[in-house]
């Protein structure tokens, strides 16, 4: 074991003030992820699935003890307008937010977002009952 892998081995937060520059495979689809051209310094999921897994309990510390699958289940904007990933946990049900990468899947991210439209979590048919129940005149246009 070389120096700088007993350093990743035993150094508490050594990612949090090192770039991830590991080549890794995917545990779910099996694709090798490159850490080159991701607009960061650390990889975390992968570009083609977005799946990612439970190994920090805060960004970088590689403590948490779960190890199950994140799952990206939304995205949002962040202030500054960069999009992120909202990853959760297939085991614990954790929640952790990832910026996106340069390489990510752009269809699978607009999956992502346009799932609430795709599946509304009430009938479209009574959207017009819905607008009159406000206040609204419950007409279309």
């Amino acid at each position: 074991m070389n120096r700088e892998n007993k350093r990743k081995s035993f150094e508490k937060g050594y990612y949090k003030r090192h770039a991830c520059r590991e080549i890794f495979t995917c545990k779910l689809c099996g694709r090798e992820v490159m850490p080159q051209a991701v607009g960061g310094a650390h990889r975390n999921h992968c570009p083609n699935c977005l799946t990612s897994l439970h190994v920090d309990l805060t960004p970088g510390d590689r403590e948490a003890d779960c190890g199950g699958y994140m799952d990206a289940v939304a995205v949002w904007v962040r202030k500054n307008g960069e999009w992120a990933i909202i990853h959760r946990c297939r085991m614990c049900g954790a929640f952790s937010s990832n910026r996106i990468a340069a390489d990510d899947n752009p269809v699978k991210l607009m999956s992502i977002a346009l799932k609430p439209l795709a599946m509304p979590p009430f009938p479209v048919e009574r959207i017009e009952e819905m607008t009159r129940l406000m206040g609204g005149d419950g007409v279309l246009q």
